[in-house]
């Protein structure tokens, strides 16, 4: 039986959320995966309707807020440990494996290293960046993993937040174990920086 609970949230992700869960459980293996949960903040497109038919649970809440839905899944998961990932990022072949096997060796929480999938010199850096275990380059589309227990001792994720909420948590996750960027790389969307620009959106965040 699978040990992990792959937990995505979502916000009106129709047009990739399918294809999600598919990547999903080929990339990471049925036998490994307790189950794949959406945690759905509202959407009005067919994103709860499209993960339901994908066999994923899904957990709705009352409002867009990332951090109340990630925590709202987390409390529905049946799985030893829980592994939040964004509906645009995409981990690398055997990932469940990787994450399994760095728990075992004592790094009961970690992430991956980032690659974007535009080729624009500011997000080459950024990424490159992600393979140094320090916080200021930890962003969430690298994937978080984490043990259910661990994640329940810390409390959680700070549902004040509406940025950054991950780069947070892993400040209080490093309180209690050690943390573990994996040498191995997580594809994510540049979407956001494509449509509002790069340089505008790395200023917000």
């Amino acid at each position: 039986m699978g040990r992990i609970s792959i937990i995505i949230p979502t916000f009106n992700e129709a047009s990739r959320i399918e294809e999600m869960i598919h990547l999903l459980r080929k990339k990471g293996g049925e036998e490994i995966i307790m189950e794949i949960i959406v945690a759905d903040g509202g959407s009005t497109d067919d994103t709860v309707t499209l993960s339901q038919q994908g066999n994923a649970r899904v957990i709705l809440t009352a409002g867009r807020n990332r951090s109340a839905q990630l925590n709202a899944a987390a409390a529905a998961a049946r799985g030893d440990l829980l592994f939040f990932v964004h509906a645009d990022s995409i981990p690398p072949d055997g990932y469940l494996e990787d994450i399994l096997r760095y728990d075992e060796k004592g790094y009961h929480a970690g992430c991956f290293r980032l690659q974007f999938d535009w080729n624009q010199w500011f997000l080459r850096a950024n990424a490159w960046f992600t393979r140094f275990n320090f916080n200021a380059v930890r962003f969430g589309d690298q994937g978080l993993y984490l043990r259910r227990d661990l994640f329940y001792s810390i409390g959680g994720y700070e549902e004040r937040l509406t940025l950054m909420e991950d780069q947070e948590i892993i400040s209080r996750i490093r309180r209690k174990t050690r943390f573990k960027v994996i040498p191995r790389y997580i594809g994510t969307s540049a979407r956001k920086y494509q449509v509002n620009g790069v340089y505008k959106t790395q200023g917000i965040f």
